[in-house]
């Protein structure tokens, strides 16, 4: 969205796109379904043992990096640390396998060096269509890891190798962004809300 906006007026401009996203999200079924879907595949797995590894790139990395830490340490309850790696802080690893592999198997290494049959990955592309995303999702089903998207528009080409895709109806990646830390927030809250029941549901 090009703007001549400044100060005060880009403010409430970015708030307004905002705020019309997250509606969109509010009014969309399927995707406020997918969301608690998606919940429920990791906290099966977890229940049953397994972990949740995260990547994504730039942005993404970082959402990755907030949402394993979520599970590790605590969002808002007090409960046992909960097994979520994101695979794209190890520097020394993405930077050896970028040299020797190319960066479109930055993550696919890790997945299979990483991921077991059980586990979930999640993967975080705003367009979509990041190669190495990508690849990681085509190689974690190969190994019968359950897959999750978290996009923005339509998927890209990641929404038609995930098991499931959650896809933020914007087509601008600072608006998608801001609401993938919605969903990731509401991932954990979900999941956290069910350990809260009791045992009976892990």
């Amino acid at each position: 969205m090009a703007t001549t906006a400044t100060g005060e007026a880009l403010v409430q401009e970015i708030l307004a796109t905002n705020l019309q996203v997250h509606e969109a999200m509010r009014g969309d079924g399927e995707l406020i379904l997918d969301i608690s879907r998606a919940a429920k595949m990791i906290r099966d797995a977890l229940g049953r043992g397994h972990r949740l590894l995260i990547i994504g790139n730039g942005g993404s990395a970082a959402d990755a990096q907030h949402l394993a830490a979520e599970f590790v340490g605590r969002y808002r309850i007090e409960r046992r640390a909960l097994p979520a790696m994101a695979l794209c802080v190890n520097t020394s690893s993405l930077t050896a396998i970028g040299n020797d592999y190319g960066f479109d198997d930055v993550f696919t290494r890790q997945v299979e060096a990483f991921a077991q049959p059980g586990d979930v990955l999640l993967c975080i592309s705003t367009s979509g269509n990041s190669a190495n995303i990508v690849r990681a999702a085509l190689m974690a089903s190969a190994l019968h890891v359950k897959t999750i998207g978290l996009t923005g528009s339509e998927g890209g080409k990641l929404a038609k190798c995930v098991d499931m895709c959650l896809c933020v109806p914007s087509g601008e990646t600072p608006r998608i962004q801001e609401a993938h830390t919605f969903i990731i927030h509401a991932l954990a809250e979900i999941v956290e809300a069910e350990i809260a029941l009791g045992p009976e549901v892990w």
